[in-house]
């Protein structure tokens, strides 16, 4: 296979998946009350209190989409902003307990993804995919310049 086609089929392979976990995504977080990106930026935070900027960058999204679906997590009591210690004006965001509660509820069919994927894929061939998709990830960050057409 040339480059040309395996990076092609790469791209066009990347783009459909991500379109397959947006919709899987949305039918688990549904029924917690959240969106897809609800999830997405809450989860992200789970951990550790993040500014906005570092949420986006982590996730491969742009900023404001991050802050128009933060706000709406603040609205809504799902989580809150916090002063940051390094940025006066970055406030760091972090769920609310009422926010871990609406991501707890999605983990028992996240789990029975995981388990079927698990069972379909074999747990070395998913171990794997995540490998793969780690390194080119790590490999696209690292280019420094993306020809123009």
């Amino acid at each position: 296979m040339k480059e040309t086609e395996a990076l092609s089929r790469t791209a066009l392979g990347v783009f459909r998946l991500n379109g397959q976990f947006l919709a899987v995504s949305e039918r688990l977080a549904r029924p917690a009350g959240l969106t897809a990106a609800w999830w997405q930026v809450l989860g992200a935070v789970l951990e550790e209190p993040l500014p906005v900027a570092a949420i986006a960058r982590r996730m491969g999204i742009t900023r404001q989409s991050v802050q128009r679906v933060a706000d709406r997590l603040v609205a809504d009591g799902l989580a809150r902003y916090e002063p940051n210690p390094a940025h006066r004006r970055a406030k760091l965001v972090t769920p609310t307990e009422q926010g871990r509660a609406a991501v707890d509820r999605i983990r028992p069919g996240h789990a029975r993804l995981a388990a079927q994927l698990a069972e379909e894929l074999g747990a070395a061939e998913l171990a794997e995919t995540v490998r793969v998709l780690e390194r080119l990830s790590e490999v696209m960050d690292g280019l420094e310049t993306v020809p123009e057409a």
